[in-house]
């Protein structure tokens, strides 16, 4: 949880005994008292290495192969293939992975110059490399390290971007990158065809790399799952277990806690356009202030209560409010890790409603910015982005993303 007005020894305090509390700004505390629930917002999302992952086809000399994927700025793309004319040689960018985008967002496009490095799984002997390499050769019990010109056994190699190249096409709505890998090793001494592979996406929390070490780390021994790849061009075992490691993750960012009278809800109305009230601030990035500010005005809404704080996996977002029994409360937070994305209460609650209001709580798109996949567009705020503008009405987040179920990303609890 990221907190702005408290000490680190009383966060630390705080955490110690249990309990993640979060700051909730009120600018009216003089009014009549009554009774005092508490919101609390979890962010219950399972942490993920990987926002995507995926495999492409094999490219024999001379032929390519294609695949997809999205990304933002921070992020990286770590690929793996084998060199097919080897005992267990693989390519691979060093860790963390190829740069997609320059410290401003930039994205890298064209050939990558030196995208990849060829290194030894250090599983098996190697053999003079080329078509006769006998499979699976000889067992070693070595670790994973870089092939630079010539191997532990003195056989010599090209370059590795002189026999697989990389190129990268961006389309900037969509924050959509088309990876096209190329086997140039026809034009040397090495002909090979390339084995299909495996390919990964980082997730980034904190401004970090979830995994900068995706695939293998240098000087270690190579996992099971890798050593399938580098020995028998197996992608399975290495797929299946990215796969068991990739997908959508979220912050929660910033809140708004709404008591109000009467039948309208007063921070959004489904399928109607933004009111320009300031909930595209909210929805965007995570600010509620824009929005407390324009509520102050409407007659219905008696209290309003601010959380400007952002919870990670594992965190949570807390506020308590003043309530009586003939009004109710509405709420809304941002999901952080996209373009104007927030979660709300879809039918109206009891002010002094208590226990587990999950099943009420709905995932909606604002209609205010274009959409990008979660957690890898680079129009979102969370990496620094530029807001791509829409005019649509609000509605319920789609199945465009696969997105988890609202159950698996947040918990609301009134107590």
């Amino acid at each position: 949880m990221k907190k702005k007005y408290f000490s680190a020894a009383l966060a630390a305090a705080l955490l110690f005994a249990g309990f993640a509390f979060t700051a909730c700004d009120d600018d009216d505390d003089n009014g009549a008292p009554g009774t005092k629930p508490t919101i609390k917002f979890e962010n219950v999302v399972a942490k993920k290495n990987y926002v995507q992952s995926g495999t492409f086809a094999a490219a024999a000399p001379g032929a390519t192969s294609q695949f997809t994927f999205y990304a933002a700025k921070g992020q990286r793309l770590m690929l793996v293939s084998k060199y097919s004319n080897s005992n267990d040689l693989f390519f691979a960018p060093a860790n963390p992975g190829i740069a997609l985008f320059n410290d401003q967002g930039v994205p890298n496009t064209g050939i990558v110059a030196n995208a990849v490095k060829l290194w030894d799984n250090g599983t098996r002997v190697n053999e003079q490399p080329g078509p006769g390499v006998s499979h699976p050769g000889t067992p070693q019990t070595g670790v994973v390290t870089e092939v630079n010109g010539t191997d532990a056994a003195g056989h010599t190699y090209p370059a590795a971007s002189d026999m697989f190249q990389v190129s990268l096409a961006y389309d900037v709505a969509q924050s959509l990158f088309t990876c096209t890998i190329t086997n140039i090793s026809n034009n040397t001494a090495n002909s090979t065809p390339f084995s299909g592979g495996v390919f990964v996406v980082s997730n980034i929390l904190d401004g970090e790399l979830v995994m900068d070490k995706p695939f293998f780390s240098v000087d270690q021994k190579s996992s099971t799952e890798l050593t399938q790849l580098a020995e028998n061009s197996n992608v399975s075992p290495l797929q299946t277990l990215v796969a068991s490691q990739t997908g959508i993750i979220t912050t929660l960012a910033g809140a708004i806690v709404v008591v109000y009278t009467g039948d309208t809800n007063p921070i959004y109305t489904l399928n109607q356009k933004d009111a320009q009230l300031g909930l595209a601030a909210l929805a965007q990035r995570g600010d509620p202030s824009p929005l407390k500010t324009s509520l102050e005005k409407v007659p219905q809404v008696r209290k309003i209560y601010t959380i400007t704080e952002t919870a990670e996996p594992g965190e949570s977002l807390s506020c308590t409010y003043d309530a009586a029994t003939n009004e109710k409360v509405a709420f809304a937070t941002m999901f952080g890790y996209s373009n104007d994305w927030f979660f709300a209460n879809g039918p109206a609650l009891a002010a002094l409603t208590k226990g587990d209001v999950t099943s009420k709580t709905v995932l909606l798109d604002d209609g205010t910015a274009i959409s990008q996949y979660p957690g890898a567009g680079n129009a979102q705020y969370i990496f620094g982005g530029t807001v791509m503008p829409e005019d649509k009405p609000i509605t319920a987040v789609g199945s465009t993303f696969p997105v988890p179920a609202v159950n698996e990303l947040i918990k609301v609890t009134i107590y």
